[in-house]
């Protein structure tokens, strides 16, 4: 089929379906929603047979909804309707929740359902709960309508309009949740209250509060154990960027805040002078798993296992510093595997934009923050290269993106949960170059030539995919909890392996002969001197970029990589 996909960005849900669609079999464009205009103009070139709206702010023009299958996904069950669905599910604690896939109407959200799908609800983040169990029910949910279209074009099959008094459809129209229905009282809300309204609004809006007393918005929390003698709402200490923050019967971590007119950072960032004043309180690299802190460290048997859970997977200067500091405990401690986790939601990123921007608004070098934090990642990617004593695992429980995805390639084995988007590229941030010791990495997984057509074609490359071509060595388990459990068997396999003493002087001989033909400093000096250019040069592209991904400016066009009706020779994405 051919399917316009109209989106208001191209966030990770949209990925997700771009690429499991495509592989599918199916021919897909994307045109982001600007204007309605520019919808009509899209429909015009692609003739689709259908449009698919995975994530709209916005109604679609009734110049096209009427003329043309129009498929929304709304992340809701059958009746729900409104544009805070996620949020109200979290902060109202239902313990199961959807998605539902139905046809433009008139009134939003009320139009026929094609199919839907339910999901238990986890205690987590709205935006983690929306790249995992929604984006999942969504590729479900979506692949089941599209098996529909053929009997709904031959008059075989009819979609079903949810029935109000039907007492099986719990769904209801729901207002927008504003400020005040996620207001916080610290002196009489418990710690469950204050956790769930944060995450409701976790990636956003915030939840509109204030620290040190001033004004912000607060992300990112984390329970923490009960304080004695703290008032609530009083703050304790710092920890990895954060602030601890009693409430009426426990504490939470604040990760993260965004103060009027600023940029999401965090808590100890954007407000550096009070947060100085607080006691720091370092987490051990070994401790209990509900003691939050962004590393920590476990061994199972001859197996290690270190986690790095950075807020969306962005990787400050200090934190590739104590990345760096982990790594050498790691490689201190007596044993066979050291598998490198990521974070949760995202296994890295790559460098810290927001960071790099909050220093040029406070009149500082964005050059130099970015030159700073390029050879910080560099140094991290270096440090596994050269952890040449034992084998290394990337576990990719999450996504991964630039410079993200060639930190992951520097182990001896990558595995990835099939549900993983990766984008291994840099060109859509103005034009970046890249580092992580990528010109290495890359072509040695997939050669010379498939190399540069990944970093050319800047399209997302699910975990299957990247399985099939060599990018990375196994994509596995359905969801999280089945992934770490086969990643922990198969690492513990590795040690336990009677081969192993030969697998690791493989191991040390394959890289003993890659440093002869050319050392990894030559290929970080060529590297790095391409992003000086990019940094310091003359051509502004990659300020420019930054800017506006870190300030969510709204779309003027969608690229042409993405945008295929729009080319001029008028080819079409390639099935894969």
């Amino acid at each position: 089929m051919r399917i316009l996909v109209l989106t208001h960005s191209f966030n990770s849900l949209t990925q997700r379906l771009f690429d499991a669609l495509v592989a599918d079999g199916h021919d897909l464009s994307v045109e982001f929603d600007i204007a309605d205009s520019v919808t009509e103009e899209a429909v015009a070139l692609f003739q689709p047979d259908l449009l698919l709206a995975p994530f709209l702010k916005r109604a679609i023009p009734e110049s096209v909804w009427p003329r043309l299958p129009c498929l929304i996904v709304h992340p809701g069950i059958v009746g729900d309707r409104g544009p805070s669905a996620l949020d109200w599910a979290i902060q109202r604690g239902e313990a199961e929740w959807g998605v539902t896939v139905l046809q433009a109407e008139a009134e939003m959200d009320a139009g026929p359902v094609w199919a839907s799908r339910v999901f238990p609800m986890r205690a987590a983040p709205k935006a983690s709960v929306y790249r995992n169990e929604v984006t999942e029910a969504a590729l479900a949910a979506v692949r089941e309508a599209l098996a529909r279209f053929d009997d709904w074009r031959a008059g075989n099959w009819q979609p079903l309009r949810p029935a109000t008094d039907d007492p099986a459809v719990r769904g209801t129209l729901q207002p927008l949740m504003r400020q005040a229905d996620r207001a916080i009282d610290w002196a009489r809300d418990d710690t469950a209250t204050i956790l769930a309204r944060i995450r409701a609004a976790d990636g956003f809006p915030g939840v509109a509060d204030a620290l040190f007393g001033e004004l912000c918005h607060l992300f990112d929390a984390h329970p923490a154990a009960f304080e004695p003698g703290a008032v609530p709402g009083q703050l304790i200490a710092r920890r990895d960027g954060a602030v601890l923050r009693a409430t009426r019967d426990g504490a939470l971590w604040i990760g993260h805040v965004k103060r009027p007119g600023g940029i999401k950072l965090p808590a100890s960032v954007a407000f550096a002078a009070e947060a100085a004043k607080l006691p720091e309180r370092p987490a051990p690299l070994m401790r209990d798993a509900a003691d939050w802190g962004e590393l920590r460290y476990r061994e199972e048997g001859a197996v290690g296992m270190l986690s790095f859970d950075f807020y969306n997977g962005a990787m400050a200067t200090d934190q590739c510093r104590r990345l760096i500091d982990a790594i050498a405990f790691a490689r201190a401690r007596p044993t066979r595997v050291l598998v490198l986790e990521g974070g949760a939601d995202f296994w890295s990123n790559g460098i810290h934009l927001n960071r790099i921007e909050a220093q040029q608004q406070a009149g500082g070098s964005a050059a130099d923050e970015s030159w700073a934090n390029i050879n910080a990642i560099d140094d991290v990617c270096l440090a596994i290269l050269q952890l040449t004593d034992r084998l290394t695992v990337a576990a990719l429980r999450g996504n991964a993106g630039a410079g993200g995805c060639f930190l992951a390639l520097a182990a001896d084995h990558v595995w990835a949960r099939e549900g993983v988007i990766l984008n291994p590229h840099y060109k859509n941030m103005g034009n970046l170059y890249g580092s992580e010791y990528w010109t290495y990495l890359l072509p040695g997984r997939v050669g010379d030539a498939a190399a540069r057509a990944i970093m050319a074609e800047r399209l997302p490359l699910g975990a299957t995919r990247a399985a099939r071509t060599g990018l990375i060595d196994a994509a596995f388990g359905a969801d999280r909890p089945a992934f770490e459990a086969e990643v922990l068997a198969r690492a513990q396999a590795l040690a336990e392996a009677p081969d192993y003493p030969a697998q690791l002087a493989a191991r040390q001989a394959r890289r003993a002969a890659d440093e002869a033909v050319k050392p990894l400093s030559a290929y970080r000096d060529e590297e790095l001197a391409r992003m000086h250019r990019n940094f310091y040069g003359f051509d502004p592209s990659y300020h420019g970029a930054r800017y506006h991904f870190v300030m969510k400016s709204p779309q003027s066009w969608t690229p042409r990589h993405l945008a295929r009706h729009r080319d001029r020779a008028g080819a079409s994405p390639a099935k894969r």
